[in-house]
């Protein structure tokens, strides 16, 4: 849907309702970003196929070098690039945000009688919804080279909902940045760099034999409590007792983590919107 038609949906609802509720607007500005994935289905076929990419690279080329003890490299792999994949929303939110800023796209929504939350919120429900389709294939190359759901449905539910929550958390805080930096360039170089955040995380590789700081840094960097937690519910591996407590206690971990980035991110995107990014 574009701009033009969404500012014309608005205008006629308005017409006939005289009042708009956060749910109804962030329903509509839904709709939109997926008219416009639909529109141009590029960047997410690139976005969901990364992952099947890295699961085939690193799982044949570096499987045979890594040992995981008492576990196979491909079924460690498979929940870390789940995880990978949740943390992946900090670059999505802030490319789209960042894109929309640009092109003056949030300036026009800007002008409209909506609710000041609905523009963030449809943009991270509309990237929750989009990745929720992207993770089964994914899961399903997992499950051909070897991975298996070693525990019951409702774990495995259970873990699919905790990735999807830690992804809206992530894609908050992308949008959050992304209307700070306000330049598409700017926030497709930034983007990348944050491919370094799973690398400095248990997504990979086990922490166990990392030196003292760094696995200090990796066990308190928030992808290791949402992978943990999602080889502990896919019932892959046990969490480790001797880890930092968020990867001790990965469920309650991510359910923290998730939090924590939701109470920061979800006000500074609204307050940052509604300033027009003054």
């Amino acid at each position: 849907m574009s701009t033009d038609a969404l500012v014309t949906e608005r205008r006629t609802t308005d017409a006939t309702a005289p009042t708009h509720t956060p749910v109804a607007d962030g329903l509509a500005v839904l709709g939109r970003h997926l008219q416009r994935i639909k529109a141009a289905p590029g960047v997410l076929i690139l976005t969901q196929t990364m992952p099947i990419t890295m699961l085939l690279f690193f799982g044949y080329v570096f499987g045979s070098a890594l040992a995981v003890p008492g576990q196979e490299y491909r079924a460690f792999l498979v929940p870390g690039l789940l995880a990978a994949t949740a943390a992946n929303g900090v670059m999505t939110g802030m490319f789209q945000s960042a894109q929309d800023c640009h092109r003056g796209v949030m300036d026009r929504f800007r002008t409209l009688p909506m609710s000041r939350s609905a523009v963030p919120f449809g943009q991270t429900a509309a990237d929750v919804l989009t990745t929720a389709v992207g993770l089964v294939p994914l899961m399903l190359v997992g499950l051909a080279v070897g991975w298996r759901i070693e525990g019951g449905p409702a774990a495995a539910v259970g873990a699919f909902g905790l990735l999807l929550l830690f992804r809206f958390a992530t894609s908050w805080v992308g949008c959050w940045l992304g209307l700070l930096i306000r330049n598409e360039e700017a926030a497709g170089q930034l983007g990348a760099s944050t491919f370094i955040l799973p690398l400095l995380s248990s997504a990979y590789i086990p922490t166990d034999n990392l030196p003292g700081w760094l696995r200090t840094l990796a066990e308190w960097n928030p992808i290791s409590a949402v992978a943990a937690a999602a080889r502990d519910l896919f019932g892959n591996a046990a969490p480790a007792a001797d880890a930092a407590w968020p990867v001790a206690h990965p469920v309650a971990g991510t359910l923290l983590w998730s939090a924590v980035l939701l109470a920061v991110a979800v006000p500074l995107s609204v307050r940052l919107y509604s300033r027009g990014g003054e």
